[in-house]
């Protein structure tokens, strides 16, 4: 079968890798219910989260402060920038799932799906993303001020194919912390965190760092813009790059120790029934060295349940 052929059969054979969980569980003070209310309705104290989203940009790693259970599948199409490799283009195919264990536990499994990667340079592979799973516990939840502070860590399993980049090293941590704080119908959520990886040469340490900002105008509409960065903390063995690959990959490249790179974006959520919604998000390289992307499109679906 020719890469054309694999590719346009890829939905056929696309299902739900089982996912392993690492745990990070802290105790906290008791505090009200974090489950979003399935209804938009005005916003009151102890209804905040009815009206809030979940990112739509930096999918994998832009994890939500907000305790849900939903369905996620998402397509990105990212534009390489010409200056990696001659460019090209690169479609990553994914689904999500989160699970509200109780209303402050969630397990979440953030990464696996399909990457296929249209770049002579490298031989226009494509192959399966490693898997990646774990928790996040509500550590924070304060209704009256609109605020919810969530920990989490999850853990990337290399089990993918190494054509795109995908089954290197021992593993990859993520620890970090997400917030979502509520003025109202303005919403504000950031997350912070570390890709810590357990073969040094085989990937990079980062930190990654998001920001999104949304109103909410009615059910149909509510736009947002967001920005997502990363620095790289240590040099690798694995390929004579002096970029990365964002989100999606980590090269381990050799000359990347100091370099930020991050992308800013726009795009909406709308809630199509109660418990859908669906996002669409633009984004666009904000940082040199570019590395993989320049520019990438974004669409998703949560399904809550």
């Amino acid at each position: 079968m020719d890469h054309h052929t694999h590719s346009q059969s890829r939905w056929l054979r696309y299902s739900l890798s089982a996912c392993a969980a690492v745990s990070l569980i802290a105790t906290a003070n008791a505090g009200s219910p974090v489950a979003a209310s399935k209804n938009p309705v005005p916003v009151t104290a102890a209804d905040w989260k009815a009206n809030t989203i979940a990112p739509v940009t930096n999918p994998i790693f832009f994890e939500d402060a907000i305790i849900r259970s939903e369905i996620r599948p998402i397509f990105v199409h990212h534009t390489i920038d010409n200056k990696f490799l001659g460019g090209g283009t690169a479609q990553l195919y994914a689904l999500q799932l989160r699970y509200a264990i109780t209303d402050r536990l969630a397990f979440i499994a953030t990464q696996d799906g399909y990457f296929d990667i249209n770049n002579d340079a490298i031989g226009n592979p494509d192959g399966w993303m490693d898997l990646a799973a774990g928790l996040k516990y509500a550590l924070i939840d304060n209704p009256a001020a609109q605020f919810i502070l969530t920990p989490g860590l999850t853990f990337h399993i290399p089990s993918g194919n190494r054509d795109v980049f995908q089954g290197r090293g021992g593993g990859e941590f993520n620890p970090f912390v997400s917030f979502q704080k509520g003025y109202g119908d303005f919403h504000l959520s950031g997350n912070l965190g570390f890709r810590i990886p357990v073969t040094n040469n085989e990937q990079n340490m980062m930190a990654h760092y998001s920001l999104m900002a949304d109103y909410y105008v009615n059910r149909w509409f509510i736009p947002f813009v967001s920005a997502n960065f990363w620095t790289n903390l240590s040099n690798g063995t694995n390929i004579g790059l002096n970029t990365n690959g964002y989100d999606v990959i980590n090269f381990g490249s050799s000359n990347v120790r100091g370099v930020t790179q991050g992308m800013v974006g726009i795009g909406f959520r709308s809630r199509i029934t109660n418990n859908i919604d669906i996002g669409a998000a633009y984004e666009i390289a904000a940082a040199r060295a570019y590395g993989l992307t320049n520019n990438r499109l974004t669409f998703d679906m949560c399904i809550r349940f």
